[in-house]
């Protein structure tokens, strides 16, 4: 299977009427985070329909594939690239993640990292060094920055906080939303595992924090504890 048939497959499914509001929703404007995206107009659903079929494609096809222009062939490919990593030995887990760091310019959008950073980037890295993290959440990349935060759920998932709040320090004066909020969201996931470290950073970073971040980090608390924050009455 290669990846011009892919390709071919996924632009049959393709929606004129989906793919004009994704590109709205993605902000491909110009100026905007995604200017210049395409889109086929294919649901997630119906790209993870495709997986199953497709598992046998070799690594040098899905490289091929996130190439493409298309935002949901890279999706595709950033999927299939997670499942073979899930069932794949140390040699194949390590060929996906080198593979994946070449590739980091074709990983442009949220979801693209969404999908994709803890489920390869931080299970890779969860006994390993993380140094690599580290160096990305400097970059002047708003993908890369996010990539970095994003693949500590991973550790997150297994009690391993220090990581995740390293960097949600480092990053407490980034300029970029959609890094507010995907600190803001893993500082929650911590929450819900153990408040208690969470109530610990917010006590000493919730005045300065972007109000977004802290949005999203307090979310869960009760009405009135969320009112306190925002008000910085804690």
């Amino acid at each position: 299977m290669t990846a011009q048939e892919i390709t071919k497959r996924l632009s049959s499914l393709s929606n004129p009427v989906i793919a004009e509001h994704s590109q709205r929703f993605f902000k491909t404007g110009k100026g905007e985070y995604g200017e210049g995206d395409r889109f086929l107009g294919i649901r997630v659903p119906e790209i993870r329909a495709q997986l199953k079929e497709f598992g046998a494609v070799s690594l040098e096809e899905v490289e091929v594939l996130l190439q493409s222009a298309f935002h949901e062939v890279r999706l595709f490919a950033l999927l299939l690239l997670v499942r073979k990593f899930s069932k794949g030995d140390d040699k194949k887990r390590a060929a996906i993640y080198d593979l994946y760091l070449h590739n980091l310019d074709r990983i442009n959008n949220w979801d693209l990292v969404d999908s994709s950073a803890s489920q390869i980037v931080g299970c890779y890295l969860e006994s390993r060094d993380r140094e690599l993290l580290y160096k990305l959440v400097k970059a002047s990349s708003l993908w890369k920055r996010r990539i970095a935060v994003i693949s500590t759920f991973q550790f997150i998932r297994n009690k391993q906080f220090a990581d995740a709040l390293k960097l949600a320090t480092l990053l407490l004066h980034d300029k970029e939303d959609l890094i507010h909020k995907a600190v803001g969201w893993m500082l929650r996931e911590i929450g819900k595992r153990d408040m208690a470290v969470e109530k610990h950073f917010l006590q000493a970073h919730y005045k300065k924090m972007p109000r977004t971040m802290l949005r999203y980090a307090i979310e869960k608390l009760p009405v009135q504890e969320r009112k306190m924050y925002l008000s910085g009455e804690i």
